[in-house]
């Protein structure tokens, strides 16, 4: 459930916003980005979406960060070993030394075995935890973790910001939901407050034990209009605009102050359906929104050319993708209807899309209607503000959906396992409310396979049967557009779409 977030004020840091209208104010110690959405909870295993996780990532660390080729690399962990490499369910993983809380409490075993344990009982986090039976202390500096099985990408896993490693005292001592506002980490920045719907405030940890950040504040300004957040960027009120829509790309391209960061990542944006109640519980119905809606015009529409189409639930950038295999459905709206009528509803019938309010997200509801009631199907439009959103999708209130799955971890378990496994309905990330039980059996083999050419046959097994199932609609494979003023140095777009701040700079 999504929770009402209400100011805490840790630390006062005096903040000096330029307004849209008014010059550019020079900042070089104070990095303000501009996102198109609030976050949903800091407390990391109580969240399942990008917006958390690109704050979660300054504030906390992981034992390991994926790179950008997605290869895992030491991080709060300084190494790691599989007891048995045959059968990878016991883990021994060696915790750095020497590095301090927020609160100035220093890292032991006990936070790490602390924060796997509980992220293994979270829903929002299964997909990554679920697998994980216990972890116990070693001693001060070593944790060893048993699986309940051998889940062969589970070091991957443990970059994901659902695994990030939290305060054991504070988290005890606090509680879960006063933690989730007041949040102790060891990241490079510690929060300092956070204003409901407007912003995020950080400030840099001076002991952190590693490369320091650049800037000594960091603000995540919310700006959901994406009209206003260009404005924003132009004026200099925002150093750094995320998710550039396609047709705004030219603006910041053409701008003297302003350059555009675009990169590839590991995003599929898709359509749901909701399979789990009338009238999409029908494949024939399924079948037919295939049919009745033009893929390749709507991403043309609304990426302009900058996104290849999605064929498949993950993209080409994940190994063992199916993309160059999987034969979309063609254009037909004849069929559309005969499908329809054989469904029993000859006349069509009537559905909700429910959008975020992302530009991206409602101009992809309104094609879909116009596309839909061509063949008869009245499709009204609801646009909710993020959080109630995620909440309306993980209730299986929604009728038809758009939002994208980013696997994060660069394995297809992540891609896979999470949107279409029956056990992780909801918030899990299944927001289809999808169930098949083959897919089931198959995703379930694939995470203990050890040997990568069954491993990869397996995944692409599930996504011909998903594309045949078609819970989802393919739309778009991810293309990041980023917006960046011209004194903005050391910034650099993220396969994952969770940025790294720490590493940016302002020149004068």
């Amino acid at each position: 459930m999504v929770k009402k977030m209400f100011v805490a004020a840790l630390v006062s840091t005096a903040l000096v916003f330029a307004g849209c209208g008014g010059g550019y104010v020079a900042r070089t110690d104070h990095l303000i980005v501009g996102v198109p959405t609030m976050h949903v909870n800091l407390d990391p295993i109580l969240q399942n979406d990008i917006a958390s996780a690109r704050i979660i990532i300054h504030v906390y660390d992981t034992l390991v960060y994926l790179d950008d080729n997605m290869i895992p690399q030491p991080n709060l962990a300084t190494g790691w070993e599989w007891i048995d490499p045959a059968n990878p369910t016991q883990l021994r993983v060696f915790i750095r030394e020497g590095v301090l809380f927020h609160n100035g409490d220093v890292l032991t075993a006990s936070d790490v075995a602390f924060s796997l344990n509980r992220a293994s009982t979270s829903p929002q986090v299964a997909g990554n935890a679920g697998m994980i039976q216990n972890a116990t202390v070693v001693n001060d500096h070593e944790v060893l973790i048993t699986l309940d099985f051998p889940f062969v990408p589970f070091i991957n896993s443990l970059g994901v910001q659902g695994l990030a490693i939290v305060n054991e005292r504070a988290v005890t001592e606090m509680g879960q939901d006063a933690h989730s506002q007041a949040p102790v980490g060891t990241g490079p920045f510690r929060l300092t407050n956070i204003f409901a719907g407007d912003r995020v405030e950080l400030a840099r940890w001076d002991q952190y034990w590693g490369t320091p950040a650049q800037v000594e504040y960091l603000t995540i300004r919310v700006l959901t209009d994406t009209a206003t957040r260009l404005i924003a960027l132009e004026t200099g009120e925002i150093d750094i605009m995320l998710v550039v829509p396609a047709h705004d790309r030219s603006l910041v391209q053409g701008h003297p102050d302003l350059t555009l960061h675009s990169g590839g990542t590991v995003t599929t944006t898709y359509a749901a359906f909701n399979s789990s109640r009338p009238p999409f519980d029908d494949v024939r119905v399924r079948h037919a929104m295939q049919y009745a809606i033009d893929t390749e015009a709507l991403v043309q529409a609304v990426w302009m050319g900058a996104n290849p189409l999605a064929t498949g639930p993950i993209n080409e950038r994940v190994w063992a993708s199916a993309a160059d295999r999987l034969d979309p459905f063609p254009f037909n709206p004849e069929r559309a209807r005969e499908l329809l009528a054989e469904a029993g509803f000859p006349d069509g019938f009537s559905a909700t899309f429910f959008s975020s309010q992302a530009a991206t997200s409602q101009d992809t509801a309104e094609i879909v209607q116009n596309m839909l009631a061509a063949v008869g199907v009245d499709i009204s439009i609801q646009i909710l503000e993020w959080g109630a959103f995620l909440n309306a999708s993980n209730m299986g209130e929604t009728d038809i959906i758009t939002l994208a799955w980013v696997t994060v971890t660069g394995d297809p378990d992540h891609g896979l396992f999470g949107p279409f496994h029956s056990s992780n309905w909801g918030a899990g990330g299944n927001r289809a409310w999808f169930s098949h039980p083959e897919v089931d059996r198959l995703l379930e083999a694939g995470r203990v396979d050890t040997n990568p050419v069954t491993r990869a046959e397996t995944y692409y097994q599930v996504q011909r049967i998903i594309r045949d199932e078609a819970p989802w609609l393919f739309l778009a494979q991810g293309m990041e557009q980023t917006g960046v003023r011209n004194n903005v140095q050391g910034f650099r777009t993220a396969p994952n779409e969770i940025h790294r701040f720490w590493g940016v700079s302002l020149g004068g």
